[in-house]
């Protein structure tokens, strides 16, 4: 039964976390989650705020003698992620998650949990509760529909926040303070032609595909050097346009904007004179990818197959800007941060390439924590494009939080971890969008950190979070709480 979990230390963060496995609460579905917050803020007779776009604040006072002290806002969101197993039967607008003690973890059975990021409402909820905890002023900032578009953030408003120190309580492996974040940047671009419908007599059609590469996420696992399957697939296309008079009919390559593509398929026609050499070479493309890549990608299968002549071509002339524009169009890491060695600033992806009639779309994803380099990758990005004829658009930017290694807040909570278990917490940042760079480009003199509990698989029903991890984050929040004047 998931009420066993209210039976786990700590017993108030648990509570609440139980309370909100309760209430169903994908992302686009924030009233009633938000309603009980709000409740739960005037029931504890708390100033308690709701913004136009939903997001909840509630106020605590400082308790006697700490009024002076500096505003603290605990931030969470209070979405998550709806998925599950095909074989169970859960609606999510409608039933609650039936979470479950395994061990050391508590999971949910068949779906996604919802620790993302319901542990850290509930350590909010904790503390604006607990009549013995000595600290300054609280603001508990719960935002609406992170998960997809972060539009909670985005719709916060200057003023409604009092404190300049943010603890988001959103991050995923306890021991890791996070104090930095990048900022990202959608590029829509397209070529948009009439379709050539002349195919020379005696050409042959081949669907080149390229499969099994590992993608990832394009922004935690860019570092990893990966390969994009975009990127190689017009590597090969140039070579033989110019060496075999290839024409190109079509082309398909990756799926989502924030995924290292996996997959690119292209048809193709030319002389079947040359069907010969085209074999050899897609074989030799493939011994030389999987050379290039060894140790990094272990499947890549680049294959030809003939297949009936297509209706129409893209006109030579789209076809060789468009090939020249992704062969010569950034991609992976673009630059490092220096304060925090090994960890990546700016990155491009190139993560879509995709035909249709008349219409040659491609979607690149950039990023970087530092506004002015995603500013000058996207600059860069769009000049290539524009010179072989493209349309670039741009839009879903977000901001990156920009790491500050003096940071007060990061110096406090370096310190108490340390005395308090022996040991220092890892400082890092991350390469992947967090809501503290959104809300820094609305307050932009905020001190922010990340936290959280050990939390494994989010966004999948494998997702599970370590029980004795939220006691740790819990007394880590608690001591930070006391500590900050």
């Amino acid at each position: 039964m998931s009420a066993e979990i209210k039976s786990l230390t700590p017993k108030q963060v648990w509570a609440y976390f139980y309370e909100l496995t309760q209430i169903p609460r994908p992302t686009g579905q924030m009233e009633a989650v938000s309603r009980f917050v709000a409740d739960f803020g005037r029931k504890s007779g708390l100033e308690t705020l709701q913004d136009e776009v939903g997001n909840v604040l509630i106020r605590k006072p400082a308790t006697a003698g700490r009024e002076d002290c500096r505003t603290v806002v605990l931030q969470s969101h209070l979405d998550m992620v709806p998925q599950k197993n095909l074989s169970v039967h859960h609606n999510f607008l409608t039933d609650p998650i039936d979470a479950y003690i395994e061990g050391e973890w508590v999971k949910a059975r068949g779906t996604t949990l919802g620790a993302d990021n319901g542990i850290g409402v509930a350590l909010a909820l904790a503390v604006l509760a607990d009549t013995d905890l000595k600290h300054g002023p609280v603001e508990a900032l719960f935002t609406v529909d992170e998960e997809v578009g972060m539009e909670g953030a985005f719709g916060l408003k200057p003023g409604f926040l009092k404190g300049r120190t943010l603890i988001n309580c959103d991050s995923e492996e306890e021991g890791q303070l996070f104090a930095g974040c990048a900022g990202g940047t959608d590029l829509n671009i397209s070529f948009q032609y009439k379709d050539d419908t002349y195919i020379p007599e005696g050409d042959v059609a081949v669907k080149l595909s390229l499969i099994g590469l590992k993608g990832g996420h394009s922004g935690v696992d860019i570092h990893l050097g990966r390969a994009n399957a975009n990127k190689l697939m017009f590597r090969f296309l140039k070579e033989m346009v110019a060496g075999y008079g290839i024409r190109l009919s079509s082309v398909e390559g990756g799926t989502m904007r924030n995924a290292i593509p996996r997959e690119a398929f292209a048809v193709i026609t030319f002389p079947e004179d040359n069907a010969d050499i085209l074999w050899e070479m897609v074989s030799d493309y493939q011994e030389l990818y999987r050379t290039e890549y060894v140790g990094i990608e272990d499947a890549i299968q680049f294959t030809a197959e003939k297949v009936e002549l297509p209706a129409t071509l893209i006109p030579e002339e789209v076809q060789d800007d468009l090939i020249n524009a992704i062969e010569g169009c950034q991609n992976g890491v673009i630059s490092m941060l220096h304060d925090f060695p090994g960890t990546v600033e700016s990155s491009s992806n190139l993560a879509i390439v995709r035909s249709s009639e008349g219409l040659i779309e491609v979607k690149i994803l950039a990023r970087s924590s530092s506004e002015s380099r995603k500013t000058s990758v996207c600059s860069s990005l769009e000049s290539i494009f524009s010179l072989a004829g493209a349309k670039v658009e741009y839009g879903g930017a977000y901001n990156g939080w920009n790491p500050d290694i003096h940071s007060p807040i990061l110096q406090i909570m370096q310190q108490i971890y340390q005395e308090r278990y022996q040991k220092k917490p890892e400082v890092k940042v991350i390469h992947a969008g967090l809501e503290c760079g959104i809300i820094q480009g609305i307050y932009p003199d905020m001190d922010m950190i990340s936290i959280g509990p050990d939390l494994q698989y989010p966004h999948s029903p494998d997702e599970r979070v370590h029980i004795a991890s939220v006691g740790k984050v819990w007394d880590f929040i608690k001591a930070t709480l006391e500590h900050i004047k």
